[in-house]
């Protein structure tokens, strides 16, 4: 895969022109191609679909249209799409709805350039980033949806996972980063990638939220 080299694509949307532009700066001067930005959330949602970024980061208090239904509506019109919510909110009721409407990750304001330009990078390949002590709430939440009745698993053409897809699927639904998986089986970052991948293919699963569930549902967090 010959993309890995190319910047990652990221559009900035925030409210306030000051920070938005500060952002974007930052992300740019790091390597990031800001291919977009936008003020609102009607803006946010034409520009996005125009741009096509890898990942969105992405206010959830905007005019014209909130950010949550924003996140929906785009991760709606392209699944690949990655979400990372910059709140000044750290309200769990925020923070779940967010998360079901696609997000990826949320990050509060309050966080360094660092640890925002680190979570860009890590959202871009698909890993969870939470502002610690959002994670653990997220995690709960996903327990409390698989505790809600579902489809029935396990049906005679279910798809056959490997042990290692099963290992990796185990260590996703115990909250584990895909760094922290590749450290704890001694295997790449990229290989876990190409695991939770290939795992959500046969699955017919469409992101990590749907994995963990799956993964809930049958008891595969639990030693």
């Amino acid at each position: 895969m010959t993309q890995a080299q190319e910047p990652i694509r990221v559009m900035v949307v925030d409210d306030h022109p000051m920070w938005r532009d500060a952002v974007a700066r930052d992300l740019a001067e790091s390597g990031f191609e800001v291919v977009a930005t936008a003020g609102d959330g009607e803006q946010a949602v034409r520009r996005a679909k125009a741009v096509a970024p890898d990942v969105l980061v992405l206010d959830l208090n905007l005019p014209a249209k909130p950010g949550v239904t924003v996140c929906k509506e785009l991760v709606a019109h392209n699944p690949a799409l990655r979400v990372l919510v910059l709140s000044a909110s750290g309200e769990h009721a925020d923070v779940l709805e967010a998360v079901k409407s696609g997000a990826t990750g949320y990050l509060l304001k309050s966080a360094s350039t660092a640890e925002l330009l680190d979570a860009v990078r890590r959202t871009a390949v698909g890993d969870p980033v939470f502002t610690p002590g959002l994670a653990g709430l997220v995690l709960g939440e996903y327990r409390r949806l698989a505790a809600e009745p579902a489809p029935a698993p396990d049906s005679p053409g279910a798809p056959r996972l490997t042990e290692r897809e099963t290992e990796v699927l185990r260590l996703v639904a115990k909250g584990l980063s895909y760094k922290q998986i590749a450290e704890r089986l001694v295997i790449s970052h990229r290989t876990v990638q190409n695991h939770v991948q290939n795992t959500l293919g046969k699955l017919q699963l469409h992101n990590r939220v749907e994995l963990v569930r799956y993964a809930i549902e049958r008891g595969l967090d639990e030693e």
